[in-house]
């Protein structure tokens, strides 16, 4: 029997990746924590809530002492390191914020980790997922590799390369076992809806306008967010302490492509005229610092681990929109924020 602890678990990505771990390792013990800011909703959760291997623990990363006393109580053998503030246009607003959460939380989750592990490493494992923003931007060419030089260009990115740097000093400083993995764009069900594609879907099926930074010609390379639970679960197996690994979708798209094809798929769904939704887009004054291309390369992954992603984009986008179309009331609930509500009610940090 394994302790795991998830961070940012009610969030996105980390909903996938609880899900995943709770129903393939029964014999694990899933332990998810997550703050529950805006974009943390146990609503992601709720198949899996009732699970004998599954539980919740409400709490703040950046809060030290608590991290410590929960590392203490369930004397964890493994992390897998998902808690983050990720929104660029946020970050701009509030650089401060993101280096407190991306930072010193992931600081503080290093020190409780060293402190327990202290007389005994083995098996032991410390997963810190990062983004390919870390990497800076691309021009038309290339591709980032895992040697690729860091060149961060929002508060966003400064703060995650910053958290990486950290996790790669405390596995040569200390020895701690670590590793790092940077992803793609990711899309798919669970997205809270201050990004792209779920900002798009709802704004397009209530006919409000789609605001497309520039020309729309920034590039960036989507993964299915199931595929990057897999590949997190193989990394978190099979990955090597001390390594990165990036993790592609190898679907490269402009913006303003993306946004093309979403408007004709929504209008196909809502049985709306060809060319309706297309009128919505409306062109504003680019995002500073906004970084022109990112694309990753994840061979290292696909030979080592054996992985792959299993969807063509197209195909995934379409699932996505169609699960956003059939959740009405998950998209009413974060949209409001009632859910928000719910929990300042229910839950109180430890």
């Amino acid at each position: 029997m394994k302790t795991i602890l998830i961070t940012g678990g009610a969030g996105f990505i980390g909903s996938h990746v609880v899900r995943l771990m709770v129903n393939k390792y029964p014999d694990y013990q899933i332990i998810n924590l997550d703050k529950l800011t805006y974009a943390g909703n146990l609503a992601n959760l709720k198949d899996i809530e009732d699970k004998p291997n599954y539980q919740f623990v409400k709490g703040d990363i950046v809060d030290s002492n608590f991290i410590t006393k929960l590392f203490e109580e369930y004397q964890f053998d493994g992390v897998i390191h998902l808690a983050a503030e990720s929104h660029v246009d946020r970050s701009i607003s509030n650089p401060t914020e993101f280096v407190f959460t991306n930072v010193i939380g992931t600081v503080n989750l290093l020190n409780a980790a060293r402190h327990i592990w202290t007389d005994n490493t083995e098996g032991k494992l410390f997963y810190h997922i990062s983004t390919d923003e870390v990497y800076g931007s691309l021009g038309k060419e290339g591709i980032f590799t895992e040697t690729t030089a860091y060149d961060p260009h929002s508060p966003y990115s400064a703060s995650k390369a910053s958290s990486d740097h950290f996790v790669r000093a405390y596995h040569d400083t200390f020895g701690l076992p670590a590793l790092i993995s940077n992803c793609s764009n990711n899309y798919g069900a669970f997205q809270f809806p201050e990004k792209l594609i779920p900002l798009f879907i709802n704004n397009i099926k209530h006919n409000k306008p789609l605001p497309v930074y520039g020309k729309g010609e920034n590039i960036r390379d989507w993964l299915w967010v199931e595929d990057h639970a897999r590949a997190i679960d193989a990394i978190f197996h099979e990955g090597k302490a001390g390594e990165t690994y990036n993790i592609g979708g190898h679907n490269e798209w402009t913006n303003i492509d993306l946004i093309k094809l979403m408007c004709s798929i929504m209008d196909r769904k809502l049985k709306r005229e060809t060319g309706t939704s297309e009128k919505l887009i409306t062109f504003v004054k680019d995002r500073a610092g906004h970084d022109l291309r990112y694309a990753i390369d994840s061979s290292k992954l696909q030979h080592e681990l054996g992985w792959k992603p299993s969807l063509q984009f197209k195909e995934g986008l379409e699932k996505t929109i169609d699960w956003y179309l059939e959740n009405k009331e998950w998209l009413k609930g974060v949209t409001s924020g009632d859910y928000q509500k719910y929990y300042n009610e229910m839950y109180k940090d430890r």
